[in-house]
């Protein structure tokens, strides 16, 4: 009922049934007993859910198509399973514990699951806090007081790695996005296309310190633009998020990923292009 009132994407609805089994049977009394309140609630929900067991440790995985690279998958009757209990069971060798399974949904469950992120929750309005954001754009200090939800670094504390087309669309929240979106359109009312999304370009790079991801978190991970705002710092991938947020948000101007071995850039379609650009299916795209 929670679910279809408030159309929540599969991963907000996992995080959801993550507190119920919590709730119901705790973690740290009794792992396994956790799990299986997780398989059977995301089973019952008709997803196709499996169980494996490698060594000692208990493996539990949803039918997904989606492209994930950070987490283990498994394919079963030539079906792609992901692990959504990794976080929990690494460090674990693949090769050497080769995993049996243990239980399969009941009834034929056929629902996938997906990682895309339509809308964020609507939260009280009490549980945000106020951060200062400050940068320099054409001599001038601009300041803001953006509202934003600690409760967003819980729900994306296991999101996996997914692909660009997942990871660029995710929103911000209604509050954030209310407290950030207006006053960046009222400062780039009187700028050109051109200025206005340099305006918007410098922002995301310079209202934020830089940290690559292996010093900022241990391994590598793509922060939302609303963690993004969250964090004192973010690395290339993280401010490409929030850049493509903000201009589709404020000019919906036509965009496209340019990935580097070790870089990621966005490049806009303008009226004209400016400086360097791109030919992408006969498009002239500008670099940013």
């Amino acid at each position: 009922a929670y679910k279809k009132r408030s159309s929540a994407d599969d991963w907000l609805y996992y995080q959801l049934i993550r507190k119920v089994a919590q709730l119901i049977s705790p973690k740290a009394e009794n792992y396994t007993r956790y799990t299986l309140y997780k398989w059977f609630l995301l089973s019952a929900s008709g997803y196709d859910v499996l169980l494996t067991s490698a060594g000692n440790k208990l493996l539990f995985y949803v039918r997904s198509d989606d492209n994930i690279y950070n987490i283990p998958t498994r394919v079963q009757n030539g079906r792609q399973y992901i692990c959504l209990n990794y976080h929990d069971v690494r460090p674990i060798d693949f090769e050497k514990e080769k995993s049996d399974l243990v239980l399969s949904s009941q009834g034929g469950n056929d629902k996938l699951f997906s990682y895309r992120i339509t809308q964020l929750p609507d939260f009280q309005k009490e549980s945000y806090v106020s951060k200062d954001i400050r940068f320099n754009y054409n001599e001038t200090e601009y300041s803001f007081k953006v509202k934003v939800n600690p409760q967003v670094q819980m729900i994306f504390a296991n999101y996996p790695t997914v692909d660009y087309a997942s990871f660029l669309n995710i929103p911000l929240s209604k509050e954030s996005y209310n407290s950030l979106i207006p006053l960046l359109r009222k400062n780039v009312k009187g700028l050109n296309i051109k200025n206005g999304v340099d305006y918007l370009m410098r922002f995301t790079r310079y209202a934020f310190m830089y940290e690559a991801d292996v010093e900022n978190f241990g391994e590598e991970k793509r922060l939302s633009p609303e963690q993004t705002l969250i964090y004192e710092h973010s690395d290339c991938e993280d401010r490409v998020a929030l850049f493509f947020y903000l201009v589709r948000e404020i000019y919906d101007l036509p965009m496209i990923v340019l990935t580097y071995p070790n870089h990621v850039t966005i490049a806009i379609k303008f009226d004209k292009p400016v400086g360097n650009f791109i030919v992408y299916n006969g498009v002239k795209y500008s670099i940013c």
